[in-house]
């Protein structure tokens, strides 16, 4: 993989296109450790995940993994697949706001990467599928039978993880799996302006945000409206909110700090 920090903005690619940017054992693990070393880094405010080629991700390689995984226990076995889920974890746990810019093909392990971001441009040229029922597994995978409801529904997500289908753009934008489709050529510029955005706005207010985004995910009403007061009493505390109404005072541009 390849990463690049620009105005904030640290871009991550997945540089095998000669596979279709598969995942191995190493790769995995690599992207695990990270999206840990990523909440470290005071130079990056927002994260562009995408691929080299003509795909972002198509999954775990065949090659590489699942010869090794057939030789392997049952315990081996949970060890790859825990494995596999903390990558996931990992990228839900960054608190700093994650837009997967999906180039191409997006299948299993790439689809669910793509999902665990906070946001998802894709190309017209992209195609999603969480083909896990397509190699004889099931289609709750890496919190896929997680996340999947939450961003499209249950209809659409039991559709998607029963049958592994894979789906163009559009359909994808029709049901929520995407915020918007550009142009092959558009997508890189889109996917930086938006980070630059999101880069340029309240780290720590953004930190907040995603962090009970996650939270709220298993609160009733009630406790899910009394655990945004508190955070947003912690947000007014910060120095960014006094920066955003002495700026709005002075009619200048807001200079929020980092996190």
């Amino acid at each position: 993989m390849n990463f690049e920090v620009v105005d904030q903005v640290g871009t991550l690619t997945l540089d095998r296109p000669e596979r279709l940017n598969a995942l191995t054992f190493a790769i995995y693990e690599e992207l695990r450790d990270f999206f840990v070393a990523l909440e470290r880094r005071d130079d990056v405010r927002a994260v562009v995940i995408t691929g080299a080629g003509r795909a972002f991700c198509s999954g775990g390689d065949v090659e590489d993994i699942i010869g090794e995984l057939f030789a392997r226990d049952m315990k081996g076995l949970l060890a790859f697949t825990r494995t596999t889920g903390e990558l996931i974890k990992n990228i839900r746990r960054l608190r700093k706001p994650v837009i997967a810019a999906v180039n191409g093909t997006a299948v299993g392990a790439g689809a669910v990467i793509a999902l665990a971001c906070d946001m998802r441009l894709a190309s017209e040229k992209a195609k999603f599928g969480f083909i896990f029922p397509q190699v004889g597994l099931c289609g709750a995978d890496m919190g896929a039978a997680s996340l999947l409801p939450r961003v499209v529904g249950l209809g659409h997500a039991s559709e998607l993880l029963f049958t592994g289908d894979i789906v163009d753009a559009q359909h994808a934008l029709r049901i929520g799996l995407v915020n918007r489709v550009v142009a092959p050529e558009a997508l890189a510029g889109e996917a930086a302006a938006l980070a630059r955005k999101l880069a340029k706005g309240p780290a720590f207010a953004h930190a907040m945000t995603k962090q009970m985004i996650e939270s709220e995910a298993t609160m009733g009403l009630e406790a899910a409206i009394e655990a945004e007061a508190q955070a947003q009493a912690i947000c007014m505390q910060h120095p960014d909110f006094r920066e955003a109404y002495e700026a709005w005072r002075a009619k200048r541009e807001r200079r929020f700090e980092g996190t």
